[in-house]
C-alpha cells in the first residue's frame, strides 16, 4: 500500500510542478527555472527555505549551492539525507540578484507550497531562515495552513547563516537532534496547527 501511495504523491507533486510552471507567477520571466523541490515525498520531515539562489536557479533544485552542502552535512550529522526529508522554497523562482522576496510574491507562490505540504503531510515542518520562519508564524496564509492539523514547526537558522557565523554550528547541530527526536517519536515540540 504505502509503494502505491508513494507512487500517487510523486505523480501528484509532478502534477502539481507542472501546473506551477504553467501559472504566469511572478519572477518566472527574469528565473531559468523553476525550483519545485526535492527528496523523499513520503518524509515525514520537510524543510522550507525562502527562495532558490543562483545555483539553484541554474539547476533547477534547491539547497544545492553552498547553504546547501552545508544543510547536506547537518542532516547527515543527525543521520537524516534526502532519503527522509523534503526540501522546497515559499518561492518556486528566484528573485533576481537573490533580493529578498516581496510581500506580493510571497502571497502569488504560495499556494502551490500549501498544495506540496498537503501532498507530503509531514509530522514536522523546518522552516530555513528568517523568511520562511516569519511566513509560518506571521505571513502565511493561516486560513489554509490551518487545514494541516499535527504539524510541528521547527524553526532553524537558514544554512547559509553557518558560511558567515561559523559559531552557530553547535546550535544547527542541537536543533537538528530535536527535529530527529520528534520523528523518532520523543515528542519535544508543542503541535503548531
Amino acid at each position: 500500500m504505502i509503494e502505491s501511495e508513494e507512487l500517487d504523491k510523486e505523480k501528484k507533486l509532478k502534477e502539481i510542478k507542472e501546473n506551477c510552471m504553467k501559472a504566469n507567477l511572478p519572477l518566472k520571466e527574469s528565473a531559468t527555472n523553476i525550483v519545485f523541490g526535492k527528496g523523499n515525498p513520503y518524509a515525514e520531515i520537510m524543510f522550507i527555505g525562502e527562495a532558490a539562489g543562483m545555483n539553484e536557479d541554474l539547476r533547477g533544485l534547491p539547497f544545492v549551492g553552498a547553504a546547501g552542502k552545508n544543510l547536506d552535512k547537518l542532516l547527515n550529522s543527525v543521520g537524516l539525507s534526502l532519503e527522509k526529508v523534503y526540501i522546497t522554497n515559499i518561492l518556486k523562482y528566484r528573485p533576481p540578484l537573490n533580493r529578498d522576496p516581496l510581500p506580493d510574491e510571497i502571497k502569488a507562490h504560495t499556494p502551490w507550497l500549501i498544495e506540496q505540504i498537503k501532498q507530503i503531510r509531514p509530522k514536522v515542518i523546518c522552516s530555513l531562515g528568517n523568511y520562511a520562519t516569519k511566513f509560518f508564524l506571521a505571513g502565511g496564509n493561516v486560513d489554509l495552513m490551518e487545514k494541516q492539523p499535527g504539524i510541528k514547526l521547527i524553526p532553524l537558522f537558514h544554512p547559509a547563516a553557518i558560511i558567515y557565523k561559523r559559531d552557530l554550528i553547535p546550535l544547527w547541530e542541537k536543533d537538528m537532534e530535536v527535529v530527529k527526536k520528534e520523528v523518532d517519536g520523543s515528542k519535544v515540540q508543542k503541535t503548531l496547527f
